[in-house]
């Protein structure tokens, strides 16, 4: 491979991708991680949980004592979703309960609604809310993007997030956290994703209106803006070419592995990050945001 080669070039047709079917398959777990019961008797929520970085952080939430919920699309992630059920159960504390996988699609109200519902009912609390759950397509003009193709991307990119929100609050005490999936796309900008870089752009935004709007209730909201990861919304969603390369255009010339991003969110959801709220997080491979 030439120094720009990242990966054997491979596509998937249509999303969600399936990580198992990933070459090589993205790495959730960390060989020098080493947990401390940071989140002991913790319940947490993550959206997109069966794969990539919410795979990673259902791994290390569960090697930090959380008790695990995640959602992933009925279907075509019905195998990566039972790879994680397993993977969590073998990471997880003794004191933790069994971990639940919940089938949705996120981008309506009521479904969101539900799996609060199904949470709640299954352990009685939510103490982190993880939004993780994004899709992306390329675009090369606006033009194209009509509206039933923005409609799709909002809703589960940024309309998820709201109805999540509102449905967990009520059942989070003080101390309890959120945290939003962003992208280093939303400070970079990124004129083959126009829309789910503008989904991104709202997630900041949201971020920090909501920080702000829950800070005397002591539940911080914050978010996590990667730089290129290799997770399977790659390859869903570039050519052959532009996935074998994915990567190479940051300063670090290579993608993250999902490891590398989850303990950004074991920061965020436990006390270590005590005077954080409304802030982002930037592991990016080196790309200078500013932000």
């Amino acid at each position: 491979m030439s120094s720009d080669k990242q990966f054997p070039p491979q596509k998937q047709d249509g999303q969600p991708g399936k990580e198992h079917v990933m070459d090589p398959n993205p790495q959730y777990k960390s060989p020098n991680y080493k947990a401390a019961d940071k989140l002991k008797g913790k319940v947490a929520l993550v959206t997109g949980g069966d794969s990539g970085i919410g795979r990673a952080v259902c791994y290390c939430f569960a090697k930090e004592g959380a008790t695990i919920a995640f959602t992933y699309l009925k279907g075509q992630e019905d195998k990566d979703a039972q790879d994680t059920l397993k993977i969590i159960k073998e990471a997880k504390t003794n004191d933790s309960k069994d971990p639940i996988a919940v089938p949705t699609d996120l981008g309506f109200d009521a479904n969101c609604k539900s799996v609060v519902d199904e949470v709640i009912g299954k352990f009685g609390r939510i103490d982190t809310l993880v939004n993780n759950a994004a899709e992306q397509y390329l675009c090369k003009t606006v033009e194209e993007i009509d509206e039933k193709w923005l409609d799709r991307v909002f809703r589960t990119n940024i309309y998820s997030q709201f109805f999540l929100a509102r449905h967990a609050l009520p059942h989070m005490k003080e101390g309890s956290t959120i945290i939003n999936v962003t992208s280093v796309n939303a400070y970079e900008g990124n004129a083959t994703l126009l829309d789910y870089t503008s989904t991104k752009g709202a997630i900041v935004s949201f971020t920090r209106g909501l920080a702000l709007q829950l800070a005397s209730k002591n539940i911080r909201v914050n978010g996590v803006a990667p730089g290129p990861v290799w997770t399977p919304l790659i390859p869903a969603s570039f050519h052959e070419e532009k996935t074998s390369k994915f990567g190479s255009e940051c300063p670090m010339q290579r993608a993250a592995q999902p490891y590398e991003i989850a303990p950004s969110f074991v920061f965020l959801a436990c006390e270590d990050s005590s005077y954080f709220t409304g802030q982002v997080l930037h592991p990016n491979g080196g790309m200078i945001v500013n932000a």
